[in-house]
């Protein structure tokens, strides 16, 4: 698609912030308004926009992207992505290990457990690790703490926690990604440590090492629209 505009403008509005093309209001792609709360998020959006070249790059407009479907589909029925985050607390990556006599199950508890026992300390609940891949259930308790967090939420941060989540197989590491001080390198390495376990032992193969690159950019993005829609930068 070529560029169709010159110039582009953040307007403040009382909903909120919108991104303005030679003077017009953006809508999202399922036609809702496309109002953002934070002016650092709506100048990070008007960066996608002002940064296109000739051709537009689709693949470039990540935030507008991600505010998009947080307006779109979360907006209508945030209930819905609440539910499905707290499907991955249920069986949480960090919480299923190998068997104690294995060499992965030390490196899993030198990685995972202080990311856990923190999650725990923050929210004031308890995990079920589990040696395996049989489900355990984790406490009703804990999942009930959860959902108290997950519904004073915003569709913002809902659809970054989404995407943080889902790409990382871990409510736990979605929620620690989302905090301001987040050490989000060390927590995409967790994310992906039985990959990472592989390549060590086996060496790096081409295909993955790309396919977890682009992932990982998708992770820091999300984490940094995450800040951005609470006003941060």
């Amino acid at each position: 698609m070529k560029r169709f505009y010159r110039d582009v403008a953040l307007d403040p509005i009382e909903q909120g912030w919108r991104v303005l093309l030679d003077g017009r209001a953006i809508k999202t792609q399922g036609g809702r308004a496309q109002v953002v709360p934070t002016q650092a998020l709506g100048e990070a959006m008007a960066a996608e926009w002002a940064d296109q070249g000739e051709d537009i790059d689709t693949t470039r407009f990540i935030f507008r992207d991600l505010a998009d479907y947080a307006l779109d589909v979360i907006t209508p029925a945030p209930d819905e992505t609440r539910t499905t985050l707290l499907g991955f607390a249920e069986t949480d990556t960090l919480c299923y290990r190998a068997y104690p006599d294995e060499p992965f199950a030390a490196r899993q508890q030198t990685d995972w457990e202080p990311l856990v026992c923190a999650a725990e300390a923050r929210f004031g609940v308890r995990f079920v690790r589990v040696s395996g891949v049989i489900h355990r259930p984790q406490p009703p308790a804990t999942l009930d703490t959860l959902r108290a967090h997950l519904a004073g939420l915003d569709p913002f941060a809902l659809a970054a926690l989404h995407t943080l989540t889902s790409l990382a197989a871990s409510l736990i590491i979605g929620l620690t990604a989302l905090e301001p001080d987040a050490d989000l390198a060390t927590l995409w390495d967790a994310a992906n440590l039985e990959e990472l376990w592989q390549a060590e032992l086996w060496g790096k193969e081409y295909e993955a090492e790309a396919r977890r690159a682009r992932r990982r950019a998708s992770f820091l993005a999300a984490a940094r629209f995450g800040l951005l829609a609470r006003g941060g930068r």
